[in-house]
């Protein structure tokens, strides 16, 4: 991460952010780490269209990629919602 100042999100990069979740396979997603959720073939991200594998992923990060197709539109509407709060003040 750089040095500059975050200065928040514009509309325009919230809309960006909303479309890619959009394009992504729908939800839900889950992910299954070999040893943790199964005992035999690798760990992967399953989701209605097909599974992910990921290549050098920790568990964690796995864990981390299958959870934001379900928590990042809940954060943009949240951020919406704030907004629109604030904006009615």
């Amino acid at each position: 991460m750089g040095t500059s100042v975050f200065e928040g999100l514009t509309d325009e990069e919230l809309d960006l952010i909303e479309a890619r979740v959009r394009k992504a396979a729908s939800v839900p997603w889950a992910s299954f780490v070999e040893g943790r959720d199964h005992t035999s073939g690798s760990s992967f991200i399953r989701t209605p269209v097909s599974d992910i594998e990921l290549s050098g992923a920790t568990a964690a990060d796995q864990d981390f990629i299958a959870h934001a197709r379900d928590d990042l539109p809940r954060l943009l509407k949240e951020v919406r919602r704030l907004r629109r709060r604030a904006a009615s003040r």
